[in-house]
């Protein structure tokens, strides 16, 4: 079984292991016949930030669901604070999905406040919780403004905000950095540390490694299904071949000779 207990440099109390939040053994998913996810096993510690490391189609969300009980794996086993039946301590947990949404016609704090009450806390509660989140992040002139007037980085904002609202143990992001901005890459980022430093499990999912070496103490990563490695994030930047991403205005030039032999291009990009 491939486990990643931990950096002990990072770790709150490198004296003593801490609890799994999170144990999985031989996760196995088909769809249609499709094998999406090929025997994935994770041990995440309570308090860690874990990173999921893969590209696209790697099986990422696949696995996070499964962990999380949205969807059930055809073969292995999966525990979240030692319950085999994640769904069921769902108050226990904070999910912001990698597909966004929420309801354009909807108020910024009665969409926290919703989020929060499908986790089990009073709508009156989660409007006081969340007018204090917003406060925090400097959006409380947002409350009563309809997503739909809310720019991308505020609404996706809002959307983590209402994955706290309900002060989850564990919190679970699939692809959170994906279209912000630098600056909201930061801010997510100091957040992330923030619950991690309050005794929170976060698990984030990101196809960037960077991410993973500011913030994770383990990772995993996953490619074709699979995870070929778990544990430190310095053994697996060794292990990810640096990539370069070049867009040109021009299809054509003497530019092209100066790119390595094993260049791939995209249309205009290689």
């Amino acid at each position: 079984m491939n486990t990643a207990l931990g950096d002990p440099s990072k770790a709150g109390n490198p004296a003593a292991a801490r609890a799994l939040a999170i144990e999985a053994r031989g996760l196995v998913k088909r769809f249609d016949g499709t094998l999406a996810v090929d025997g994935v096993d994770i041990a995440v510690e309570e308090g860690a930030i874990y990173g999921i490391l893969g590209p696209n189609g790697a099986g990422k969300t696949t696995t996070l669901r499964m962990l999380l009980g949205i969807i059930d794996p055809d073969e292995g086993v999966r525990r979240v604070f030692g319950h085999d039946r994640p769904h069921e301590i769902a108050r226990l947990i904070g999910y912001l999905p990698e597909e966004r949404g929420l309801y354009p016609a909807m108020k910024a704090i009665e969409a926290i406040a919703f989020m929060g009450a499908l986790r089990g806390l009073p709508l009156a509660e989660g409007r006081r919780r969340g007018l204090e989140l917003l406060e925090q992040h400097d959006l409380a002139y947002a409350a009563q403004r309809q997503i739909r007037q809310l720019s991308k980085g505020m609404a996706q904002t809002v959307q983590l905000l209402g994955t706290l609202v309900h002060s989850p143990r564990l919190v679970v992001l699939d692809e959170p950095f994906s279209g912000l901005d630098a600056i909201n890459q930061g801010k997510l980022e100091a957040m992330i540390r923030r619950l991690a430093h309050e005794g929170t499990t976060v698990i984030f999912s990101t196809h960037v490694i960077h991410h993973a070496e500011r913030l994770c103490e383990s990772v995993a990563i996953i490619a074709a299904g699979k995870v070929p490695y778990a544990g430190s994030v310095g053994a697996a930047r060794d292990r990810i071949p640096a990539q370069v991403r070049l867009e040109t205005r021009a299809r054509e030039g003497a530019w092209l000779a100066a790119l390595p032999p094993d260049a791939r291009r995209e249309g205009d990009l290689f």
